[in-house]
Parts: structure tokens; sequence; C-alpha cells
């Protein structure tokens, strides 16, 4: 497992109790070949129990600046409560070291159109910075860059910016617009630096499922000292129309830094018993943006993959099949620790891990119950065999306990990706993050499709301060947020305050964890195929390098 920097084992907990946890193989487990009740699991995994961990970890980011992004002592003090309480429960505990580049936003971006009639945009929601932007505070008129508008019919048609042409005759010191299409944005916005842009704003491209504000990454090798924002299609399209009409002159500001080598960790806990040749992960990253604290994402996974290993030692399960938690680092900048994790591990190793099951963001405030599309009949990219296994497992479950569930994209964006591509069956859950809930999906699970007129998102505090245990008093729209909670009767109340977690879709997917978990520590029969990776499943199919599109 890579490089460590201390390792602790545990058994006295699990032996204590084992006598008096015997696992009744009787009831259903989904498709699994043996049956196993997971009753006792799920009763014991209580969105209280999840809800004590996020207290934890905001009271940590309370103490560290704000923030628990991987690289700073937040990060640290997160990774030092998760391994103190496995370790009094019995588990073995491995830290793995590495470095990243990390990338932070020293103060709140700006985005105005200064002439013709001021507007300014509103950060996070009508703009966002491009991770590893460059900073800057520049004043200058507008200039479009080979755009295709109205946009082509398919994705990719259009090629602004791909090429160093495309910024022939460009006028030194404007602000380059472009569309998004074809090639990586940093290339993008490279050639817009070489050209001499003093700052450059890339906006999506226009066709279905390519119009809302693009959250962009450049990735940790662009190196232009120049702010780089993108934006939706809406405001780049209204924007083009008035540079038809005459100048049109912007304001951006940007102040980012960016580290080289910063040191972090991922955190591995593992069942003192069970097969180590048959092993069972179950994975959450743990850092949060460096905005603030990442309650929901990605507290809520990692406190309930925390909470269901610290039951199980509770309750004396003694898996067959060893299970092995992994709290990852650095996923925010990149999927950088779960990579880590798979590229150090020796080709047998990687050959004894059965599945991965992933948790990203499991309490969302306006929450969906999303299921990872294993099988590929929804979105056309499946993952290795067995993905499939697990994803009617999750559905089954949804459809016995009358819940509604649907299936989500094998995108790329959250830390099974380095698992699928190395050939481990995988999949998962997600309640959502910036896309905007359908009245449908309303009718499913409840909450808002719209409030003041405007679309309502599944986490309308997604990547910034006010995804905490109290959203309102770090920013939120408080009024949005009294009407979620009323619409699911209190359910983000927490200790008399509105949080950014919804504990009823919470406690449904602590169930469906704690179900999976137990289901394949006991049998991972089911799951066929192993280290046989479909051809789309290895390819880097998506647009997605985490949580950032990459083009």
């Amino acid at each position: 497992m890579g490089e460590t920097v201390r390792r602790r084992t545990r058994n006295a907990t699990f032996a204590a109790v084992a006598a008096t946890a015997a696992i009744a193989l009787t009831a259903t487990g989904a498709q699994a070949a043996v049956p196993t009740n997971t009753t006792a699991l799920q009763d014991a995994v209580t969105s209280d129990g999840i809800m004590a961990h996020l207290e934890e970890l905001q009271a940590i980011a309370d103490a560290n600046g704000g923030t628990r992004a991987s690289g700073t002592p937040g990060y640290g003090a997160s990774i030092d409560y998760i391994e103190s309480v496995l370790d009094a429960a019995g588990y073995i505990t491995t830290r793995q070291d590495f470095r990243f580049n990390s990338f932070t936003e020293l103060s709140e971006p700006e985005m105005d159109r200064v002439s013709p009639d001021t507007e300014v945009y509103v950060p996070f929601v009508d703009f966002v910075t491009a991770e590893y932007s460059g900073s800057g505070d520049v004043t200058a008129p507008l200039e479009a860059v080979d755009l295709v508008l109205p946009p082509g019919p398919t994705a990719s048609s259009s090629n602004s910016g791909c090429e160093a042409a495309d910024f022939d005759g460009f006028t030194s010191g404007n602000i380059a617009l472009v569309q998004r299409g074809t090639c990586d944005f940093s290339v993008k916005a490279h050639n817009a630096a070489v050209a001499g842009a003093s700052g450059v704003i890339i906006f999506n491209e226009g066709q279905e499922g390519r119009q809302e504000t693009l959250n962009a990454t450049l990735g940790d090798a662009f190196s232009d000292d120049i702010p780089v924002v993108g934006t939706s299609f809406a405001i780049g399209d209204e924007l083009a129309s008035l540079l038809a009409a005459g100048e049109v002159v912007m304001h951006l500001k940007t102040e980012t830094l960016i580290e080289l080598d910063v040191p972090t960790q991922n955190l591995i806990a593992q069942t003192p018993t069970g097969r180590t040749d048959r092993v069972v992960m179950a994975g959450a990253h743990l850092d949060s943006v460096s905005a603030g604290a990442g309650i929901n994402d990605n507290g809520s996974g990692s406190a309930a993959i925390l909470e269901t290993a610290l039951q199980m030692a509770k309750l004396g399960i003694q898996p067959r099949n060893a299970v092995r938690f992994a709290w990852w680092g650095a996923e925010e900048a990149g999927l950088l620790g779960s990579q880590y994790y798979v590229d150090s591990l020796p080709k047998k190793e990687a050959n004894n891990i059965e599945l991965y099951l992933n948790f990203d963001m499991v309490g969302s405030p306006n929450y969906a119950n999303f299921v990872y599309d294993g099988d590929g009949d929804a979105f056309g990219i499946k993952g290795p065999s067995g993905s499939d296994d697990i994803e009617h497992l999750f559905s089954d479950f949804f459809e016995s306990i009358g819940e509604e569930s649907e299936p989500t994209e094998f995108d790329g964006r959250s830390d099974y990706d380095a698992f699928i591509t190395a050939g481990i069956p995988a999949g998962g859950l997600f309640t959502g993050a910036e896309g905007a809930k359908t009245a449908d999906q309303v009718a499913d699970y409840g909450g808002l499709a719209e409030f003041g007129g405007k679309p309502v998102s599944y986490d309308p505090c997604y990547h910034q301060a006010c995804d905490s245990l109290d959203p309102v008093g770090d920013g939120a729209d408080a009024a949005l947020y009294d009407a979620l909670n009323a619409a699911y009767g209190g359910a983000l109340e927490y200790q008399g305050t509105i949080s950014n977690v919804n504990q009823e879709g919470l406690g449904d997917m602590a169930d469906a964890i704690a179900h999976a978990v137990l289901t394949y520590a006991m049998s991972t029969s089911s799951v066929n195929g192993t280290a046989k990776a479909s051809p789309k499943a290895a390819e880097k199919v998506g647009d997605h390098l985490g949580a950032h599109l990459f083009r």
C-alpha cells in the first residue's frame, strides 16, 4: 500500500464481542450468492452517529482557519481524529504519504461588466475561478476568439482558442472570451496568455448538458499568471451579442496561491479478520475545498463509512472477507490520493481487491438517491465486470425499503475512477452536487426544484464556505434554507440549527452503505470478473478530472 508513516493494530474490540455477533445468513442480500442479514448493522449505523462525527469535523475546521483541505492543519487533524477512533475500535490503520500541488483561493473572486450597462456577476453561481488559475486584478476590453454561435449540433463543435492561430490579431492586454469545445481549458488559457491576454473568460459550449456555469481545472502544470474563470453559456452568449454591437469592458479579479510538492496522506483501516485475498474496499475522500469545512462534500461520506466501521467492531462482526476502509486525500485537487493508492499497489495486491464502494456526498440538503451506473445501460459507460451487481444491490435495496433511486454516470468525478480504470469492479452512492433538481425528482424525493424563480441544486452550498453545520451563518441564502428545511419537515435541523446535511436522506444512505459493506464482507461470489475491465471503463472517456471539468 505504498510508503507509510505509522501502522497500528487493535484486535481486542473485535474479539471481545465476537461470540455474541454471529451473522444470521437467512435474510435478503440482493444478488449475493450467500444472503446476509444486515438489519443489525443498519440499525446501528444511524444518522445521529454520523452527525456526531460531522460535529467533530466542523470543530476541526473551525479551529484551523475554516478548512480541512488537503495539506492544511485541518486535514491533518481530520486524519488524527478518524485514526484515533479506529485504533480504539481494533482496526489496523495505515497512513500513506504522498505529495501534490495545492491550489487555494485567498479571497472571493470578482467578475463585473463595466460597460455597457454595469453588471456584477455572482461568484460560484454566475462564474467560478478555474482551478490553478493565476492571480490578477484587471479591467480591460473583452475580445471574442473564434466563437461558434449558435453552437454546433454536437459537443466539441467549437475549436475556440485551441490553436495559436486563433489569436492572430488579438489585442494585447484585452480579456479573451473563449468557448468550451475540443481541447483542454489549459490549452485555451495558455494560448490566450501567449497572445498577451490579461485574463480569460471561458463559457460553456451551449448544447444540452453544456450550458451550466463551468467549474473548470487548468491542471497543476498550468503556470501562466493571469486570472481565468469559467461561466455559463447564457452569460457567454450575452457577452458575445454585446460585443457584436460595440465595445464591452470587463473586470476580473482572482487571488490564488499554488504551492508545489505539498505533503498529505491517505488513511487506510482494515479489519483484523477476514480473507486478505478477497478484500472489500469502501472509500470516501476526507479533504474539503479550501473555501470551507466540507461537511457534505465530503464529511458526509467520510463520517458514514467511519460509523459503519465502528459499528461493525461494536457488534463484533467478523467478516469472511477483509474489509478495508479508505479516507482519501487531495481528491479536490484531481482524485490524487486514490490514484496514488491504486498506482502504488503491487499487481497481486490489486488482484486481491474484489470490489470498491465509493461514497462521495451522501447528505445533500436537496438530495436525490443516485446509484453509479455499473451496467452502463443508462449512460453507456459501464464499469468492469461485476460493477453491474453492485449497482443492482443498491437499487434493489432502495426498492426494498420503498424508496426511489436512479443511476448516475461513471464520469470520472470521484475516487472510483482509479479503480475502474485498473479493472476493479466498483459502485457507490451520491446525493447530488451543483446540478439542478428536477420536478420529477421532487416528486420522488421531496425538496425543491425552484425557489424565487430560480432552479435549486441538490447542494446550494457545493464547494462554498456554507457547506457547514451552519450554512446560513456561513453565507447561504437564509430564505432558501428555511424553505428547504420546511420542505423536508425539519430534516436539515441539527441541534437547533439548519445544517447543510439532510438527515432524512442521510439515514437511507447510511442503511444502504451498511447493507452493501456487510453483504460483500460475507460473500463476493456474485461479483465476478474482478480485474477484467471493459474497454470503455479503462479509457478516460469523460470530461471531468475530479469535481472539475478539464475540457
